[in-house]
C-alpha cells in the first residue's frame, strides 16, 4: 500500500531507490555509582573512547583530502570540525570528570548526564543553525559511548544487488545521520537521504544541498513507516516522501527524475555565462560562506565574490577560548585569496548571550529571550577588545585582496558611532604596527525594522547595505522561525516585509549606494523576478543555488518586472501574485 510521509524539503531533485533503513542509535546507558578509588579509570575509560572517536573523525578528514577537489565538499569537512571541537571542548569531556569524581557516576551515566547540561543551552539558543548543532552534540556523545560499549559504526555499507548487473539505487532512511555517517557513503550508490529530524540547517540538510543529493528532513515518522528494502521516493522539491508506489506513480517521479537531470546539466551551461537580464541589466550574483575553504565551491558555481562570510563560525565549540587576531586574521585571508582577487564581504561576529562562547557557564536565566538580547553587534561592543582584535584581522586580511566588513543588527545612531570609532581605531592600531592594509568598504545589515525605516542614517554613515530578510521578517512579524508551532507564519511575501524591503532598495538605489540581499531570499527562485522588480541588481546565497537564480535572470526584463512589482507591493495577498 502505498504511504506519503511529509517533511521539509531541503535539497531539490528527486531520488528513487530502495530503503536502508538506520535504526537510531540512542544505546541504553547502564546507571551506576562507583568508588571513589574507581574514578580514575572510569576518566582513563573516556579519555580512550575520546581519543578513538577523534581517530576516527581525522582519518574520514584524511579519506576526504583523498578524493579531490571534485568530491571534498568544504561544508562536510566544516562539519566535521564541529565533531572535533566538540569532542575538546572541557565544557562537555572536562566536566563529566566532575559526575565521575564528585557524583561516583560510572563514566557512561557522567557522560549523557553532562550531554543534558549542555543540550539545554543548545535549545536555548534563537539561532537555528547553532540549535540543531546539538544534533552534532549528541551523535558524538553517541559515538563515545559505542566505542566504551564496543559496537561498532551505527551504520553499515550496503550490499550489492546480485540480481542485477549492476548496484540497485538506494535511499538512506534514517532518525538522524552524522556527517562521517554520510560520508562512508560518499561513493556508493546512495541517491537521497530522509531523517526523522533535522531542519534546513541542520548538517544533513547543509551536506545534502553541497552533494547536490535530493533530501527531505523532519519527516518524524519515516524510519518507522518505511520498512527494509521498500521502494521509495523522495520529492525533494515538495518535502515528500512516497513509500511503495504505483506503477504508475513511480513512471511519474522517474520522468520527472529525468528532467531534474538534463536541467542540472544545462544549469552547468550557465556557469560562465555573464548574469545580465533581456533588458541588458547586469546582476551580481555572490556566495554564502561559513568557512575560509567554502571559497572553493563558491567559484565553482560561479560566484562572482562572497557576499557573506559567517565570521562566527570560527568562534563557535570553544568554550569561551575565542579565536585572537593572528588565528583570525589566517582565515580571513585564506578566504580572501581562495577568491582569487574577488571581494570577500565579512561580517563581523554575529553571536552572543545565546551562543555557546561565553567565557562563564551559560545560566539558564541570564536572558529571556536571546533574539532580543546581547547579540552581534551588540555583543561586540560589549566587549571592544575582542571586536578590535576581529576588526584588525579583518583589515590585515584585505591586503591580500578586496575585502568589505559588513556590521550586524545596527538599529541606533549610537551604535553606528560606537563602531565607526572602534574601526577607526583598529586602522591606527594597524598603521602602528605596519601591518600591510588594502582598502575595505564599511558596510551596515538591515535585519530590524528599525534600520529599515531610518536609512537615510545608514546611507550617511555607511558604503553599502546588505538586507538580512531571515531575521527581517522574524524581527516585523514577531515570529520566531525556529517554532514549529508559527512557523506557518514566517512569511517572506507578508506586505509590511516586502515594504520594508522594497524601501530600502530603493532608497540606496538613489544614493547611488550599492544594496544586496544575502537572506535565504535570495537563493529562492520564486523571489527572484519579485526582487529584481524591486530593484535589486546584487544577490548572495548559497552556492549551490546561484545557476537557478541566474537562469531566472536571464529570462527576465526588468524594466516589465518593475511596474509589476508595484503591483504587487499594493496587493493586501502579494503571494498570490507572485508565482514560481
Amino acid at each position: 500500500m502505498t504511504v506519503t510521509v511529509h517533511g521539509l524539503a531541503v535539497s531539490r531533485g528527486v531520488a528513487i531507490g530502495r530503503a536502508v533503513i538506520v535504526a537510531a542509535t540512542r544505546l541504553d546507558v547502564a546507571h551506576y555509582f562507583i568508588t571513589p578509588d574507581q574514578a580514575e579509570a572510569e576518566i582513563e575509560r573516556l579519555r580512550r573512547a575520546r581519543a578513538v572517536v577523534v581517530e576516527d573523525i581525522v582519518k574520514v578528514q584524511q579519506s576526504l583530502h583523498e578524493l579531490g577537489s571534485h568530491d571534498a565538499h568544504p561544508e562536510l569537512n566544516a562539519l566535521l570540525d564541529v565533531h572535533l571541537m566538540l569532542l575538546q571542548d572541557e565544557q562537555l569531556t572536562g566536566a563529566v570528570k566532575h559526575w565521575i569524581r564528585d557524583r561516583h557516576y560510572n563514566a557512561e551515566w557522567a557522560l549523557t548526564s553532562q550531554l543534558e547540561v549542555v543540550a539545554r543551552q543548545f535549545d536555548e539558543m534563537e539561532d537555528p543553525y547553532l540549535r540543531e548543532r546539538k544534533a552534532d552534540l549528541e551523535q558524538v556523545v553517541e559515538r563515545m559511548l559505542r566505542v566504551m560499549r564496543g559496537v561498532g559504526s551505527a551504520v553499515a555499507a550496503p550490499a550489492s544487488d546480485g540480481r542485477s548487473g549492476r548496484e540497485t539505487p538506494l535511499v538512506l532512511i534514517a532518525h538522524d545521520l552524522s556527517p562521517a555517517d554520510m560520508l562512508q557513503f560518499k561513493q556508493s550508490v546512495f541517491t537521497g537521504f530522509v531523517t526523522d529530524v533535522g531542519g534546513k540547517t541542520s548538517h544533513t540538510a547543509i551536506v545534502a544541498r553541497s552533494m547536490d543529493i535530493p533530501a527531505v528532513v523532519g519527516a518524524r515518522s519515516a524510519s518507522h513507516l518505511i520498512q527494509q528494502d521498500d521502494w521509495v521516493i523522495i520529492d525533494g522539491d515538495a518535502g515528500i516522501v512516497i513509500v511503495d508506489p504505483s506503477p504508475i506513480v513511480l513512471a511519474e517521479y522517474g520522468f520527472k527524475q529525468r528532467q531534474g537531470e538534463v536541467e542540472r546539466e544545462r544549469l552547468q551551461r550557465l556557469k560562465s555565462t555573464p548574469a545580465i537580464t533581456l533588458d541588458g541589466q547586469k546582476i551580481e550574483l555572490l556566495a554564502n560562506i561559513e568557512q575560509p575553504e567554502d571559497a572553493v565551491a563558491a567559484l565553482k558555481a560561479g560566484a562572482v565574490g562572497v557576499g557573506l562570510f559567517r565570521s562566527e563560525f570560527l568562534f563557535m565549540g570553544r568554550n569561551g577560548q575565542l579565536p585572537d587576531e593572528e588565528e583570525q586574521y589566517q582565515a580571513y585571508r585564506r578566504a580572501v585569496e581562495g577568491m582569487q582577487g574577488m571581494p570577500v564581504t565579512i561580517r563581523t561576529v554575529d553571536v552572543g548571550a545565546d551562543k555557546p562562547l561565553e567565557r562563564n557557564v551559560v545560566r539558564e536565566n541570564d536572558y529571556l529571550n536571546p533574539a532580543l538580547g546581547l547579540r552581534a553587534i551588540r555583543w561586540s561592543l560589549a566587549d571592544p577588545a575582542m571586536f578590535l582584535a576581529q576588526l584588525r584581522a579583518i583589515l590585515r586580511a584585505s591586503a591580500h585582496g578586496p575585502v568589505n566588513l559588513l556590521i550586524p543588527m545596527l538599529a541606533h545612531v549610537s551604535e553606528i558611532r560606537q563602531t565607526l570609532a572602534l574601526v577607526q581605531r583598529a586602522r591606527e592600531q594597524v598603521a602602528a604596527a605596519e601591518q600591510a592594509v588594502g582598502e575595505v568598504r564599511l558596510g551596515a545589515m538591515i535585519e530590524i525594522p528599525a534600520a529599515a525605516l531610518t536609512i537615510p542614517v545608514f546611507l550617511r554613515h555607511f558604503d553599502y547595505l546588505s538586507i538580512g530578510t531571515n531575521d527581517l521578517i522574524q524581527y516585523t512579524l514577531a515570529i520566531d522561525r525556529a517554532d514549529e508551532a508559527v512557523a506557518h507564519l514566517y512569511d517572506p511575501l507578508h506586505p509590511a516585509v516586502l515594504r520594508l524591503i522594497a524601501d530600502t532598495i530603493e532608497q540606496a538605489n538613489a544614493q547611488g549606494k550599492p544594496v544586496s540581499v544575502c537572506g535565504e531570499m535570495a537563493g529562492d527562485v520564486a523571489m527572484t523576478r519579485l526582487l529584481l522588480g524591486l530593484g535589486l541588481r546584487s544577490f548572495s546565497m548559497h552556492p549551490t543555488q546561484i545557476l537557478a537564480v541566474k537562469q531566472q535572470i536571464l529570462r527576465s526584463d526588468t524594466s516589465k518586472l518593475a511596474a509589476w512589482a508595484k503591483t504587487v507591493l499594493a496587493a493586501d495577498d502579494p503571494a498570490a501574485l507572485v508565482v514560481d
